[in-house]
Formats: C-alpha cells, sequence, structure tokens
C-alpha cells in the first residue's frame, strides 16, 4: 500500500527531529541538567529555600534523610507549631517567602486583610474570561487566566518592586478563586452537571475559602480546612531547581512581566512528570486496588508491582508512581508528613484500607526494584499520600494539580523576585549542534 502524504510528512517530522543519544556522552551533555549520579547540574544561587536529600561524601553521593527549609526555618518545624497553636499556616508561609521572616502576629493580620481585599476578580473577569471559554483542562484555564489579567493591569510591564509585590499578592489571592470558577464551569460545559458559583465568606482563610466555594452545600469541618492548609503549606516552595520555577526563572531573566513568567510556570507545573504526576499515582493506584483482590496480601500486591515493573501492568511505562524522587532518597519530608496525618484520619474510616495498602506499597517497592537491578535509594514522594488526603478532603481528580498550582505560586513569586534582583542576566545554556551542513537545492530540482 502507498504511503499517504500525510503519512509522509509524520514520518519526516519524527525522523528529522529524532538525535542519536550517543551525542550525549560523546559531547558530555548532561540531559536534564542532570549529572550521571542523579544530582543537579548547579544553574543559580538562591535564599528561599533548601532541599536537602543527600550529602557528598568523597566525591560519592550518601542518602539521608529528607528536610525541607523554606527561609532557612523546618518546613516540620512551622507545621508543627502551627498545629500546637491550632491555626492555620499557608498565608505564614506566603508571607515567609515573599519577605524572608516570619511575621509577627499584627504583621500577620494585615497581611491576611490585604490578601481578603484581592481575592474577588475584576468586573466581568468570570463572564469574559472563564465562563464564556471553558476548558476541560483546570490548569490551562488558570494559566490563560493570569495571562488575561495582565489586560486589567494599567502599568503591567513595571519592574518596580512595588508593582512585582502587589502583582504577587493579587494572583495568590485571586488564583483560588480562579480554579473553583473554572471547575465549576468546567463541570457545566462538559458533564452537564450543576454550577454553584458561591460568594466569598469574610474571615476565611485560604484553605475555607477554596471549600466554602467549591462544595455545594459550603459546608466543611475545621479539621477538613487545617489538613488542606498542611497540604498547601508543604507545596508551596521547593527550591530553584524544580521545573517550574526554573521555568519561572527563565522567563524573568529574559525581562519579560510577572503575567507570563506565572503562566509558564503553571504549563509547566501541569506536565505528568512534574505537578501532574499526581494524577499518574492515582491512576496506579486505582490500577492496583482492581486488580490486587487481597490488599491484605503482601505476595499478591508485591506480584502485581512486580508485573507494573516488567511493563506488564498499569500504563507500561515500568514506573511504580509516587515512588522516587530527583532529590529526596531516604525519605521526603512532605510525604513522611502527610503519611502520618493520613493515617490518623483514616483510621477507623472507609478510607483506612486504601492507606494500609499504599503503606504497603511503599514498604514493598524498594525490594522489588532490587530485583531488577535498581538499587539506588527510593522513598515515597509527596505524591503517594497527596491523592489520598485530597481524596479524604472530597476534593476533586480535576484539582489536584491546580491546587498544587495554588499553593506554589508563593514559591514562584518568590524565585521571580530573586531572579529580577539579583539575576541581571539571561538565562541562555548552550546546546551543542550536530547539524551537517547542505547544499541548497533549487526547488524545482528537488
Amino acid at each position: 500500500m502507498p504511503i499517504t502524504p500525510q503519512e509522509k510528512l509524520r514520518e519526516q517530522f519524527v525522523n528529522n527531529n529524532l538525535i542519536d543519544k550517543k551525542y550525549y556522552d560523546k559531547y558530555g551533555v548532561k540531559r536534564g541538567l542532570r549529572n550521571p549520579d542523579g544530582t543537579g547540574v548547579m544553574a543559580g544561587v538562591t535564599n528561599i529555600c533548601n532541599v536537602h536529600g543527600y550529602i557528598i561524601n568523597e566525591g560519592e553521593k550518601e542518602p539521608v534523610e529528607g528536610k525541607l527549609f523554606y527561609r532557612g526555618y523546618n518546613v516540620e518545624d512551622i507545621v508543627e507549631n502551627t498545629r500546637k497553636e491550632n491555626r492555620f499556616g499557608f498565608e505564614e508561609v506566603v508571607f515567609l517567602l515573599l519577605f524572608g521572616d516570619l511575621p509577627k502576629k499584627s504583621e500577620l493580620e494585615t497581611f491576611n486583610r490585604i490578601l481578603e481585599s484581592q481575592r474577588e476578580l475584576p468586573d466581568n473577569f468570570f463572564e469574559d474570561m472563564i465562563l464564556k471559554a471553558p476548558s476541560k483542562d483546570i490548569m490551562n484555564k488558570m494559566g490563560r487566566s493570569i495571562l488575561a489579567l495582565y489586560s486589567y493591569d494599567t502599568n503591567p510591564e513595571s519592574k518596580t518592586p512595588d508593582h512585582e509585590l502587589n502583582t504577587a499578592i493579587s494572583i495568590i489571592a485571586k488564583l483560588p478563586r480562579i480554579m473553583v470558577d473554572a471547575y465549576q464551569v468546567q463541570q457545566r460545559s462538559f458533564f452537564g452537571k450543576s454550577m454553584f458559583m458561591h460568594p466569598l465568606v469574610e474571615g476565611h482563610s485560604t484553605a475555607e475559602t477554596i471549600l466554602s466555594t467549591l462544595r455545594v452545600d459550603r459546608e466543611f469541618t475545621d479539621e477538613e480546612a487545617k489538613l488542606l492548609d498542611l497540604l498547601m503549606m508543604l507545596h508551596a516552595e521547593h527550591g530553584g531547581g524544580n521545573n517550574s520555577t526554573f521555568s519561572c526563572r527563565v522567563l524573568t531573566s529574559s525581562g519579560t512581566d510577572p503575567y507570563a513568567a506565572y503562566t509558564a510556570a503553571i504549563g509547566s507545573l501541569k506536565g505528568s512528570r512534574h505537578g501532574g504526576a499526581n494524577a499518574k499515582v492515582r491512576q496506579m493506584q486505582e490500577c492496583i486496588k482492581t486488580n490486587v483482590h487481597n490488599w491484605n496480601d503482601e505476595g499478591e500486591v508485591a506480584d502485581f508491582l512486580r508485573k507494573i515493573v516488567r511493563k506488564e501492568a498499569n500504563d507500561g511505562s515500568g514506573l511504580i508512581y509516587g515512588m522516587g524522587h530527583a532529590v529526596y532518597t531516604l525519605s521526603d519530608p512532605r510525604a513522611v508528613i502527610l503519611k502520618e496525618r493520613a493515617e490518623a484520619l483514616a483510621k477507623g474510616t472507609e478510607f483506612e484500607a486504601e492507606f494500609n495498602l499504599l503503606e504497603t506499597i511503599e514498604r514493598l517497592t524498594p525490594e522489588i526494584l532490587k530485583e531488577v537491578g535498581k538499587d539506588k535509594a527510593v522513598c515515597a514522594n509527596v505524591d503517594m499520600y497527596s491523592g489520598l488526603v485530597n481524596t479524604m478532603l472530597r476534593i476533586p481528580p480535576d484539582l489536584f494539580t491546580p491546587i498544587f498550582a495554588v499553593s506554589r505560586m508563593a514559591g514562584w513569586c518568590a524565585h521571580r523576585f530573586e531572579e529580577i534582583v539579583t539575576g541581571n542576566r539571561i538565562i541562555r545554556p548552550a546546546y551543542k549542534s550536530v547539524l551537517k551542513s547542505k547544499e541548497y537545492v533549487p526547488i524545482d530540482k528537488r
């Protein structure tokens, strides 16, 4: 059968964009800006966050328990103190990331009032930007909405500290509303469900605002709101080298406006190798729950995990999603905290069996990977338990990654400020060309 023009074009498209991987070794190119041992290529300096997952001992990478620091403060201490004081902590984390210091009580109260005053969307924004152009993907709609806010800014190209700060606070405050509105429109437009547009409630925290506008009955417990608040605190920042933050810094280094830079970060986070990985984790977990008949039988669970590793089950990737991280080796502190909270809340509920299954997957995976020769230290990452926590909160799967984005916006803003103030040079790495010279052929002789 003769090849069709479309097939020929597709073949050209693929073949002429495929580069032999031998060139990466030949020219010492570090794919993914990562060294052979998995450590990241040093591309910048930051004073915002430290993600600590290993040490280099006499030139060798040595696994250690993971630690996460926001502006020098251990995130475990931040979480524990807000728990002891029985208060919301996300807004405090936002303040810390933006300004570099822990707020005094009066400063935090003022900051909360400022955030609250910025939550409402501009006049006709919902109708023009969200309702009239529904999207099946909430992340895309959030990105489009941030870009659209450029048009409502009287001086959007300004790079002054005041403008950057005001823009950041405005977007951080508005993004939860944009997310929920986009979800409601999605449900009505594509799934034939009712659309509820609840007004904002004065005095609500960010977590409370999300739950009260998302749920039909607006009802939620203080425990639920505090759990969502915890989830957002743990997702607020993760260093300058993660893909979305680096994307934000790359665009910022070019001199572009904040709306473009933050939209790029959202586009990055959407990807299945980054923030969108939580959907992959939940998909795999559902696959395991369906195909493993006795969740308490570790042998049966292990056998199915082996099928996944051998690319015989799930999506054929051979990956056990939710296990492993680019930096963390022995433990991901975010996963440790979420696991502890999820276990306490799941006990005695319909979620207890599922929690136990996830814990079994976490415990068995390292040994199963060793069986196939993968003996590097591997731990559960934040996505292993974040999906369960979201499910326990009745957060729909379509909002798992968007809530991640709402949380991480604070970190992106902090990194943009740092890049503006201290970068002063466009980020421009080199690519080795393996292009061979060709002699131009006139069109009638081709």
